[in-house]
């Protein structure tokens, strides 16, 4: 445990190789989070069973475990906690990965071996919303009682959140909560409405967003990446290039702005 601000999480790490786990205790004893306490599971079911005893706040999992794929676990604790982060790890580079985590509302994704600083980027974004969760319930429970939302037209309501939140780490279930509507439910609709999925929608939108900035700005691509909600410039740069057909670098360079 680590002295800090007044934030208490519960970790759980689900990895069967010792030095990962290490190595992300280790990143996390220099990182923002405030209180937090560690429990370590080397399989699926040592998982499942720390996850239901401890309810931990973040996940940390590789993906192949000795017993199975950590995806369900995944999907089962947010089953059981909707306001889990969750964060996949694994060696594989595999964009169908990345999308599945994204898409099951997962908060992350690293690709071992990784950096402090990668673990860092993502847990300073989960300090933060553990900082902000309880004003922003106050804050919603205050705005209810004076304006009533929109309840016939989730998918437009939807929309608004997307674009006014698509710079946070936000999920299909945090979008569908916002209007009331089961997870399920407005992941079809939307569907419906939009003639792509959720996370489609929300990675185009982030990626046309990012144009602006690279035909606007010399920032770093890096800094690009995290200002429009991607968790890694890697997978900016691996979405830009099949939305767009070309890296984010490349798309700047027709601007002459490197």
């Amino acid at each position: 445990m680590k002295e800090g601000e007044d934030v208490l999480l519960d970790i759980l790490i689900v990895d069967d190789e010792f030095e990962s786990r290490i190595a992300v205790k280790d990143y996390l004893s220099t990182s923002r989070i405030g209180y937090y306490t560690i429990h370590e599971a080397v399989n699926m079911e040592e998982g499942e069973l720390l996850l239901k005893k401890n309810k931990p706040s973040v996940i940390l999992m590789e993906v192949s475990l000795p017993d199975g794929n950590s995806m369900e676990l995944g999907q089962k604790a947010l089953e059981w906690s909707p306001d889990t982060h969750i964060i996949m790890m694994t060696y594989l580079k595999d964009f169908d990965l990345v999308h599945q985590s994204i898409n099951h509302g997962f908060a992350g994704y690293l690709l071992k071996p990784f950096s402090k600083t990668e673990v860092h980027k993502l847990t300073d974004r989960i300090y933060i919303r553990s900082l902000s969760r309880k004003s922003r319930e106050l804050f919603l429970e205050e705005n209810i009682k004076t304006e009533q939302p929109d309840l016939a037209n989730p998918i437009q309501m939807g929309l608004q959140f997307i674009q006014e939140r698509y710079k946070e780490p936000i999920t299909l279930n945090e979008v569908a909560q916002s209007v009331y509507l089961s997870t399920s439910h407005f992941s079809r609709s939307f569907k419906e409405e939009m003639n792509v999925n959720f996370v489609e929608y929300l990675t185009t939108y982030r990626i046309d967003q990012s144009k602006s900035l690279l035909k606007m700005t010399s920032l770093p691509i890096e800094v690009i990446a995290n200002q429009v909600g991607f968790t890694t410039a890697a997978y900016f740069s691996t979405a830009f290039k099949k939305k767009e057909g070309c890296t984010p670098s490349e798309y700047r360079s027709l601007f002459n702005l490197e």
